[in-house]
This record gives C-alpha cells, structure tokens and sequence, in this order.
C-alpha cells in the first residue's frame, strides 16, 4: 500500500502499521470501509516482538483472520507479550527454529566472545587514580563554576556517553584491529560492525581512528547511521555479499542492530551498553549469516568474533531476560489525566475559592469537549463507544466518582489525539505546569524543583525576546524570575504561567549535553580477557517445561488449578491430588524431574506462575485497597500495573516493585508512590495472593 490503488481484485496486500490503519480509518468505499473486519483470511506479522502492542494492537484485534506472527526475538514483559498477542504460553510458540540447530544444521555460523575489560567503562574515572598531569587535566575539564568544586569521580557510564577519552578508543580500535577476524591472506581486517553509545560517539570513533590509521583515512572506517546523509549508499556498499570494497569498517547507532543481512561480517563490537534481550540477540543475529568462499575459494565463513568492551555477557548470563523498558501513556494522555485528577481535587476541595472552582469547570469543559470531539469512525474509538457515548453527555461530568475516574482514565484517555499543531515540547511543560499543580494541592512538599525549573525556562526565554511572540510577554517574563512571585503561588496563578510560556517553548534552543574529550591514560587487563565458544541461553526451550506447561493450560478447569488461578486457598488435599495429576510417572515427569527443573518452588506458585492470576480476581483482591483510600492518578495507575502483572505472571516478588515496569510510574518504584503504611497495605495483599497458592 504506498502509491497504487487497491481494487477488489487484489490477492495479496503488504503495508506499514500507519498506512494500514490510516486505510481502516480513513478509506471508504459507499459509505463502507473499504477493508471490512472479514477482508483478510490471514495476516502475517513480520518481526512480531515490535510496536504491536499499544495502538497497533487494535488493527489485529480489528481483522477477524488467522494471525501468524514471524520474530527471532519473542517478548514476554508485562506490556509487551509478543505470546499473549497470540494467546500461547510464553516460552512456548507454536514452531521454533533455535541457533543452536540453524548452525549445527549448517544454515548459520557460531559466535566466539571475547569479553575485554577496558577499565574506565567499567569503573569510571576516579581523580585519585590519575597521574599528575592528568589531574590539572580533569580539574579544568569538570571544574564547576557555581560551587568550586569538582567531582570525585566520573561514572563509567558517562564514558561515550558525553564523556569521551581518546586512549579508551585507541586501545579498543587496536585491539579489534590486531584480534579481528583478517581476510585476503590475513592482510586485511575483514568486514566489522561497532555497535555505537550515539551519534557523537560514532563520529569521535571516526575520528580517532582515522588519526590513527592513517593509511586508511577517510575510506576504511565510516559513520552509518540516521545522522548521515549518505548512510543508505554507505550501507549498501558495506553489505555488498560478493566483493570486499570500502568502507570496511561501519560504526552504527541503532541503524545496523537489526534487520541488515551482511554476509561478509566477521566481526561484531559492543562498544555500549545492552539491556534489552530482543536488541541484544538481534545485534548478535548481524554476524550469523553465511558467506561462501569468503577467504578463499572453498574456505568458507566458519563462525565470528564479537568483542564485548562493556560487559554485557556478563549481564545476560545474569540476566537473560535482559530489562526491557516499558512503554507508558502519551504526552497527550498523561496530561489529560493530570487535568482531570486536579480538577476533581478543586472540586472537592473544603476551602474551595471562586478561582479553584473555575478553574476546575475550566479543565473539565475541555476534556468533555475532548472526549465528545473524539471522530466515532476510528475503529479504535468504535472499541469504546459505549464510553465515548457516555462521557459525550457534559451532565456525566458533574459528579465524578472515583471509579468515574479510573474508567476515564482506563477507557478514554488514551484515544485522545495531540493537537498537529503542538510542539512536543509544549507538551512536556504542560506536564511540568500540571504535575507542579497536583504536587501543591497534594501538599507534596518542596516545590523548589519545579521552581527553578520554571524559573529557568522564563530566564531563558527572556533572551529571545527578538520574536515577537516572546517580546509581549517581556514583563512577565521578568515577574516569573522574582523570588516574591512565587510566595503565594496557587494552582491558578500556575495555570496562568502554563497558558502564557506554553506556546513559546519552541522558540528555546534544544538543550544537548556537551561533549567533552579527555586524554587520559586508560588500560586493559589481559590478564582477564575472557574468551567463550558459542553462547548460553538462546531462548531455550526446555522439554520438561514445556510438557508440564502444556498440561496445565490445556487442564485449567480443573477445579484445584481453577482454584490457584482465581486467587482461592488450596488445601493439603488439593496438593496430593495435583501430584498424582503432574507426576505421572509417565507422559508429563516425576517428582524428581520437577525438583530438577524447578528446585523448591512450591507446586501451586509454579502453577499460578503459568496461567498467571484471573484478572477480575486480582481486581477483587485489591478492590477494598482502592475503594477506602483517597489514591491520585500515579497510585491508580501503580495498583494497575501491578494488577496487569499479576495476571500474566500469577505472583510478583516484592523486590520487583522496585523494578521497571514499575519504575515507569517514578524512578523509586512503589516507595516513590505510596507512604509506608500504603506500601505495607499493598505488600500484605500481595503476600495473601502468594499465600492463597501454598499450603501451610
């Protein structure tokens, strides 16, 4: 679907997520929409793991077809099941091809780690460790001019970051140069990838290196990524399967992790950091590929290098489910929940002034307008039209419950649509303005962050008043920046300042960090250079596992496994008669093989860990939470996520409210949410729910 008109008499169609949902809302044919919800017999997603989760997800749940979805890189986390999407266990699709079997059956070749350690990415640059001259260095580097002082130390995540020492990138550049994988005779180091922390990084790589080599320069070595004008070109010529040409060497920022087939590639370089699994697996999937004949005729490409400088083996043997970020509510939705929480609060408020009450009708005016406005022909909207319909009656709005609130806020907010002519960062100082209001109605304490944010944005603002839609607010400008302004602030003067700048922050220059080179002297332990054949943990899938797995879903009537999945009490009676259903003996295992898949894990957890825990269950087990306290917008939205993650997962360590997704909410996790006796009220509910599934 680009450029050509479809017609009835197309057999096969091919598109882009946008395109095909601007087709379903946009394209109609006499009245009809031109791809009914029976139009398709199959859909077939490739690369499954990405953007089907959110508001994509609504053009499968649209399409009444047989879904088949294509991904080397399955995801499982609370708010991307690439599994749930298609109603399987996870851990259990439906065919898998592993890498084990592709390169034992000659399709793909084998990796060899070397893992590498570069001391300051992994510890940091501390000013004590460095020469004489190195610390004059560092002191004018990062000295600050507002307190005198200078740091301590540098983290090592700092290193490619904004921070950029030039021996940490000659040492990593010859290393790779001497230990690569050599072509033409071993004269020439053969085709390389250096996975990059950003653009700067890649450039200063770029430049190291062609100071370095000079024999190579400007050819040998090259930037491909977003930034680059001829990156498409480079590109093409740097995956070219049947010759060796320039450049040899790409350093790529996101644009070669995934999706480039190059066969020639020998060498891989992770010279950042990597927590996601799905990124991580399809970085490794760059160097994979076959090439017949690549060192000579019938001397074949056996297997590859990766040189690892940042440790990330080392996190994924810990990790190997990685940490995958979660994706939260828009700038659009997350502002029209800030809206509505603030005005239910003016509402309610005892002391209530004519100024609160207006300015509460005032934000409610908009979100009924807002809602009422929504166009009833998106499928998305039509999935809610009963609350569409419902909230379009301005009379609905004049008594909100709380649970008017979370159904607002669960059903509707999210199809709410940016303004096209709003500046996204127009949008993130309306969360600014609006979190600083709820924070001073909530009496959160200290507002001395938002003011000195505001306050800077007013000065720097006051440096643009050469345009004319800056210079008219010049005296307020000036009012904003006085310490008495700021005194007897309210909720309303607030709104004032988030109407009057809101429009003018586009006008700011875009803040970058600045990238600062150092010289110094930095060192790799040979001692510790760790070398592996292949890798662990390529998405195994183990047979036990998955026998007993199986069982389980396909028996979740059972009246005991009922029992565990809808959060009742199971008795030693129930236990004894799940072991005589799982250790058969036979068919599923034994005892002994559970113990050796699962160790001590009691048999009810393991089973809630696989239907995960009923929804309306969780629900009801949190309902007398929600309904005695008086919980804002962020404590809504925290039981809920922790609801969803109960539902797919069955039970949740505490540790893991500590954990994303849960420090999408606030980087504290649940103690950034809620006070102590809250957090003791939510961590008794949870232990209940865990207890319900043990026997005493």
């Amino acid at each position: 679907l680009t450029k050509d008109k479809e017609d009835n008499g197309t057999r096969l169609v091919f598109s882009t997520y946008p395109t095909i949902m601007n087709k379903i809302d946009s394209v109609k044919n006499k009245d009809e929409r031109f791809y009914g919800v029976g139009h398709f017999d199959l859909i077939i997603i490739d690369e499954a793991h990405r953007s089907i989760y959110q508001k994509y997800r609504a053009i499968f749940e649209y399409f009444d077809s047989m879904l088949i979805g294509l991904t080397a890189t399955p995801k499982k986390e609370v708010d991307h099941d690439t599994y749930g999407l298609f109603g399987i266990e996870d851990d259990n699709p439906t065919f898998a091809y592993e890498l084990d079997d592709a390169v034992r059956e000659k399709y793909l070749v084998p990796p060899k780690v070397i893992s590498v350690p570069v001391k300051f990415p992994r510890e940091g640059i501390k000013y004590a460790d460095l020469t004489a001259k190195e610390k004059l260095e560092y002191e004018e580097k990062f000295y600050d001019d507002e307190t005198g002082l200078f740091p301590e130390e540098i983290s090592g995540s700092a290193l490619n970051s904004w921070l950029f020492n030039t021996d940490t990138v000659d040492k990593v550049l010859d290393y790779v140069m001497q230990n690569g994988v050599k072509v033409e005779g071993g004269d020439k180091l053969g085709k390389t990838i250096i996975f990059a922390k950003n653009h700067q990084h890649a450039v200063f790589i770029e430049e190291r290196f062609n100071k370095n080599y000079t024999e190579h320069s400007g050819k040998f070595l090259r930037v491909i990524d977003n930034y680059e004008t001829k990156a498409q070109s480079l590109l093409e010529t740097f995956k070219d399967e049947y010759r060796e040409q320039d450049p040899q060497i790409a350093v790529s920022v996101d644009m070669m992790d995934t999706g480039v087939d190059a066969p020639r590639v020998v060498n891989l370089v992770f010279f950042k950091l990597v927590r996601s699994s799905s990124k991580f697996w399809q970085m490794i999937g760059r160097g994979t590929r076959l090439c017949p004949d690549l060192f000579a005729p019938g001397e074949d490409k056996k297997f590859f290098i990766i040189f690892d400088f940042c440790e990330n083996f080392e996190f994924f043997d810990q990790h190997p489910d990685g940490i995958e970020a979660g994706s939260g509510p828009s700038l659009t939705q997350r502002t029209f929940d800030l809206k509505l929480e603030i005005a239910i609060i003016l509402r309610t408020k005892d002391d209530a002034s004519e100024e609160d009450k207006t300015l509460s009708e005032k934000y409610i005016n908009e979100l009924h307008s807002l809602v009422k406005e929504l166009d009833r022909d998106r499928f998305v909207v039509k999935k809610k039209l009963k609350y569409v319909v419902e909230y379009s009656d301005r009379n609905r709005w004049n008594n909100l419950s709380k649970g008017d609130f979370l159904e607002i806020t669960s059903q509707l907010s999210q199809l709410i649509l940016p303004d096209k002519e709003d500046d996204e960062y127009a949008r993130r100082f309306d969360i600014l303005l609006l979190t600083f209001e709820l924070g001073l109605l909530l009496g959160a304490g200290s507002m001395s962050k938002y003011i000195n944010r505001v306050s800077h944005t007013a000065k720097a603002l006051s440096k643009k008043t050469n345009i004319p839609a800056v210079n008219v607010h010049t005296e307020f400008l000036k009012e904003i920046q006085a310490e008495h302004f700021w005194q007897s602030v309210n909720a309303d003067r607030l709104e004032k300042v988030r109407v009057s700048l809101r429009d003018l922050i586009k006008f700011l220059d875009k803040p970058d960090k600045e990238a600062v080179i150092t010289h110094f002297e930095d060192e790799i332990d040979h001692s510790k250079v760790n070398i592996r054949e292949g890798i662990s943990g390529y998405n195994e899938l183990k047979s036990y596992k998955d026998r007993v797995e199986s069982y389980v879903a396909k028996n979740k009537n059972n009246i005991v496994i009922h029992k565990i999945n809808t959060n009742k009490p199971i008795t030693k009676q129930d236990l004894e008669q799940l072991e005589k259903m799982l250790f058969d003996n036979n068919e599923i295992g034994t005892k002994e093989d559970y113990t050796k898949e699962f160790g001590s894990q009691p048999l009810g957890v393991f089973i809630r860990s696989i239907l995960g825990l009923d929804i309306q269950s969780a629900n009801e087990a949190f309902s007398g939470f929600i309904q005695a306290g008086n919980l804002t917008a962020d404590q809504m939205k925290f039981v809920n996520t922790i609801i969803s993650y109960l539902s797919v997962n069955g039970i949740i360590e505490k540790e893991k409210l500590f954990e994303p997704p849960f420090t999408n909410i606030n980087d504290q996790g649940i103690s950034g949410v809620f006070d102590e006796r809250e957090i003791a009220t939510v961590i008794s509910i949870i232990n209940t729910i865990h207890d319900n599934a043990v026997v005493a």
